[in-house]
C-alpha cells in the first residue's frame, strides 16, 4: 500500500502536498508552524488539513506496521503463501489483517483443538470432499475413530468433533468474515430493551429498534452508557437466513452429497457459535468508533469556537461566583487580569443579607469604576442575576453584566495551576478570579483548564480518552498559535501550547523571565534552557516580543523572513520604524503593485508576501477582534416571563448532534431541535451554527417542570 497515494485520494489532497507535508512533518515540524510559515511547500494547507493528514497518516502507518507483524508471524510458522501475502497487501482495515491472521494465530483450547488432538481432521476432511457416494459410508468411516483412550466413544462424538473442526475453519475463513461483517452491516438491526422497569434519562431506548448503518451517533453513545448503566440491553439482530444462504452457496457445492447434512449442520453451528458473537463485537465496536470520532469531532469544532471568542478587551471587570450557604465570591479585576480586591457577600438564601451585599457592590462598582459584572451560570446564578441587575438599576450609570458560562471554573480553582498563582485565595475566591478573567481573554483563562471540563461536548466520558485528548489538545494548541502571545506577559498555561515548546521550555521561559526581566527581543529566547535552534525556528513566530529594538519582534513575521520584510517596506518606501505602529493601507498598496509581482522581485512566495504585508498593516494583529463581542446585559428574564411565539436574541452554547443550545437569558438553556434550525433540511446543526453566534429564536414550549425550552429559527 502507497500510504502518501492513500492520502491523497482519502483526504483529496494533491500528492506532490501530501508529499511535502509528510516530510514536514517527519522533519519535527509542528502542525501550527506548518501552517503558517510553509504555505509555500504545502499549497496552503491549512492546521485542520494537516490534522487530519497528520491523524490518518498516524493510522496507515500503524496499519503498515501491523502487516508486517503478522506477515512475520505466519513466514515464522512456515506457512507464508502468496496469496496470503497478497491478502495482507490488499487489507484496508485492522479487521481484515486480523481476520488473516486468525486461523495462525496460537488459540486457548477449544472443541476444533481438542478434535484435532483425539486425531479426527481427516474425518472433517473426508466430509469436506462432499462425494457423490462415500464407501464405506461417513458415518462407518467416523466409526472407525473410535478410541477410547483419546475420549472419543462413539462414531457420534467422532461426527460432532470432525464438526467442530469444520465449524472452526469456517469461521477462520478472513473472506467469509468480510463478507458476514458487510451483510450484517447493511441488513441487521440495533436491538434495544430496557433492564429495568423504573423511568429514567434512557426511557426512550426501553423498546427501541433501527437498522445498523442508520442508527445517530449521539444515540449509539447514549445506548452504550444506558448499557454501562445496566438500564439496557442491546443486541445485533439479523435474519439468520441472509447469512446461512451466503455460507452454504459458498461452502455446499454437492447438495447431493451425503456429507451436505454434516455440512449445513457445520455451517450453522460456526455462525451461531462462532462468527456472530465475534461479529456482533465488531459491529458495536465499529458503531462506538465511528460515533466517538464523531462526536470527538463536533467537541473540537464547539471547542475551538468557544477558544476563540472575542476578548472584552479594555474592561475592569467585577468576577462574580454566586453561591448560596458560603456566599457569593467576588473579585475586581483591572483591564491587564490582575486582580485588585477581594470580597464574600450573602444576597441569596439562607442569609439573605440583600442590602448589605448590595452596599458592597456599589462599593466596589464606583472605587473601581467597574464597567462590566460577569456572573457564573452556576449555583444560585438566577437569584444572583436578579439581585445585580437590581443593584445596577439602582446605580444607573455604565455598568453593565453578563452570564458567564463557568464550567471548569471549579476545576481550575482546585488545581495546582490555581493554587500556585494564588495561593492566598480559596478555591472559590479563584473560582470567581476565573470568571471575571475568561470575558477578557477567554482563550487565555480556558486554556488553564482540562477541555473535557469546558462543557461543549456530549458524552465526552464515553469515549476512547486517549483519542479525545489528543484531538482537544490540538484545537488548544492550533487556536493558542493563531493568536500568538506575548512572550513577556504570557502564563506558562498560554506558553506551553505554543509550536515547539513544551511545559519543561515553558517553565524555563516564565523563570528565565522573572530571573532577568522581561525579553527585549525574540532572539534573546534562545538563551532559555532547553530552546535551541529547532525549537527557536517553530516557536519564535508566535511570540511577540513588544518594545523590541527589532519592531518586527511584535507582529507574526517569522525572523526567518525579516530581511524580505525589510525589502518590502523599502520598495513602498518605509522602514522597520514605520512598521512598529503599523502602516495603513499597505495592503491596498501591494494588492496595486501586484502581490505576485511582488513575489517575483522579493524571491518568495505569494502567501507569504499577503501574510507580511498583513502583519505589517497592524503588528501583533489578534485574529479575535473581527469577531462580534458578547451582549452585556442590564435587564432580566425569568423561565414565568416566556410565552409561545415569543422572539428573543440568544448566544449558540453548545452544538450536539440533534440541535443546539441557546441562551436566551433565563438561566436555563433553549434546545433547538436540528429541524427547527433552517427551513431547508440539514443533516447535522453544525451546517448553520456554531458556538458563540448569535441568533434569533421563537418560543416553541416551556415545561416549567422540567425546565425544558423549545425553541425554534425558522422563518426569522
Amino acid at each position: 500500500m502507497n500510504i502518501l497515494e492513500r492520502l491523497s485520494s482519502e483526504l483529496n489532497i494533491r500528492l506532490p502536498q501530501v508529499e511535502a507535508a509528510v516530510k514536514l512533518i517527519d522533519d519535527g515540524n509542528t502542525i501550527p508552524f506548518i501552517a503558517r510559515y510553509r504555505k509555500e511547500v504545502t499549497g496552503s494547507l491549512d492546521d485542520e488539513q494537516l490534522r487530519a493528514l497528520y491523524e490518518r497518516l498516524n493510522y496507515l502507518r500503524g496499519l503498515e506496521k501491523r502487516k508486517e507483524e503478522v506477515r512475520a508471524a505466519i513466514t515464522e510458522q512456515g506457512k507464508m503463501t502468496p496469496e496470503i501475502d497478497e491478502a495482507l497487501e490488499a487489507a484496508q482495515i485492522l479487521a481484515e489483517i486480523e481476520d488473516i491472521y486468525r486461523p495462525f494465530k496460537q488459540k486457548k483450547k477449544t472443541r476444533a483443538s481438542v478434535a484435532r488432538e483425539r486425531g479426527l481432521e481427516p474425518l472433517a476432511e473426508l466430509i469436506t470432499e462432499q462425494r457423490d457416494t462415500y464407501e464405506p459410508s461417513i458415518e462407518e468411516a467416523a466409526a472407525g475413530y473410535i478410541d477410547a483412550e483419546k475420549g472419543v466413544e462413539t462414531a457420534e462424538e467422532a461426527l460432532f468433533g470432525a464438526m467442530d473442526i469444520i465449524a472452526e475453519n469456517i469461521s477462520d475463513n478472513a473472506d467469509f468474515r468480510k463478507d458476514i461483517r458487510a451483510l450484517t452491516f447493511d441488513n441487521a438491526f440495533l436491538t434495544v430493551k430496557n433492564t429495568k422497569d423504573e423511568d429514567s434519562v434512557y426511557s426512550m431506548y426501553y423498546d427501541y429498534t433501527d437498522k445498523i448503518s442508520a442508527v445517530p451517533a449521539h444515540r449509539v453513545l447514549a445506548i452504550n452508557r444506558g448499557e454501562k448503566e445496566e438500564y439496557l440491553k442491546a443486541s445485533v439482530e439479523i435474519s439468520k437466513d441472509i447469512i446461512l444462504n451466503y455460507l452454504s452457496y459458498n461452502i455446499v457445492t454437492n447438495a447431493k452429497s451425503p456429507a451436505a447434512k454434516y455440512l449445513y449442520a457445520a455451517i450453522a453451528d460456526s455462525y451461531d457459535r462462532l462468527i456472530a458473537p465475534s461479529i456482533e463485537r465488531e459491529i458495536r465496536s465499529d458503531l462506538f468508533d465511528n460515533a466517538s470520532e464523531g462526536a470527538i469531532k463536533l467537541f473540537s469544532q464547539n471547542l475551538k469556537n468557544l477558544l476563540m471568542q472575542a476578548p472584552i478587551k479594555g474592561k475592569t471587570v467585577l468576577g462574580f461566583d454566586p453561591g448560596y450557604r458560603t456566599g457569593c465570591k467576588l473579585a475586581v479585576v483591572d483591564k491587564t487580569g490582575k486582580v485588585l480586591d477581594t470580597a464574600v457577600i450573602y444576597p441569596t438564601k439562607p442569609q439573605e443579607r440583600t442590602e448589605e451585599s448590595k452596599r458592597t457592590v456599589k462599593r466596589l462598582i464606583e472605587k473601581y469604576d467597574i464597567d462590566v459584572v460577569s456572573i457564573g451560570n452556576g449555583t444560585a446564578s438566577k437569584e444572583s442575576e436578579i439581585f445585580i441587575a437590581d443593584t445596577l438599576r439602582e446605580i444607573g450609570g455604565k455598568t453593565k453584566y453578563i452570564m458567564t458560562n463557568e464550567a471548569g471554573a471549579s476545576v481550575y480553582s482546585a488545581s495546582k495551576l490555581g493554587a500556585a498563582e494564588f495561593p492566598d485565595f480559596d478555591v472559590t475566591q479563584r473560582s470567581a478570579v476565573s470568571i471575571a478573567r475568561r470575558i477578557q481573554d477567554p482563550l487565555a483563562e480556558l486554556v488553564k483548564i482540562d477541555p473535557k471540563s469546558i462543557g461543549v461536548g456530549q458524552y465526552q466520558h464515553d469515549m476512547k480518552q486517549s483519542r479525545l485528548d489528543e484531538s482537544l489538545s490540538g484545537v488548544v494548541e492550533d487556536c493558542v498559535n493563531a493568536v500568538g502571545v506575548d512572550v513577556n506577559t504570557a502564563s506558562f498555561s498560554l506558553l506551553e501550547h505554543i509550536s515547539g515548546i513544551n511545559a519543561a521550555s515553558a517553565k524555563n521561559i516564565v523563570k528565565y523571565r522573572e530571573e532577568n526581566g522581561e525579553f527585549s527581543s525574540r532572539s534573546q529566547i534562545l538563551k532559555v534552557p532547553r530552546i535551541g535552534a529547532k525549537a527557536y525556528e517553530q516557536c519564535a513566530g508566535f511570540l511577540r516580543v513588544s518594545g523590541s529594538r527589532e519592531p518586527l519582534d511584535n507582529t507574526g513575521i517569522h525572523p526567518e523572513s525579516y530581511d524580505k520584510a525589510k525589502e518590502i517596506l523599502k520598495k513602498f518606501g518605509y522602514t522597520a520604524k514605520d512598521a512598529a505602529s503599523g502602516i495603513p493601507g499597505i495592503t491596498k498598496t501591494a494588492e496595486t503593485y501586484g502581490v505576485k509581482k511582488l513575489a517575483d522581485e522579493i524571491g518568495i512566495g505569494e502567501p507569504t508576501v499577503a501574510d507580511i504585508v498583513k502583519e505589517l498593516e497592524k503588528p501583533g494583529r489578534d485574529i479575535r477582534d473581527s469577531l462580534p463581542t458578547p451582549e452585556l446585559r442590564s435587564d432580566i428574564l425569568d423561565m414565568s416571563d416566556l410565552t409561545p411565539g415569543m422572539v428573543l436574541d440568544g448566544v449558540v452554547r453548545n452544538v450536539i448532534d440533534f440541535g443546539a443550545f441557546v441562551d436566551i437569558g433565563v438561566h436555563q438553556d433553549g434546545l433547538v431541535h436540528v429541524s427547527e434550525i433552517c427551513d431547508k433540511f440539514i443533516k447535522h446543526p453544525s451546517e448553520k451554527l456554531s458556538v458563540g453566534d448569535k441568533v434569533k429564536v421563537r418560543i416553541k414550549s416551556i415545561d416549567l417542570q422540567k425546565k425544558r425550552i423549545a425553541l425554534s429559527m425558522k422563518n426569522l
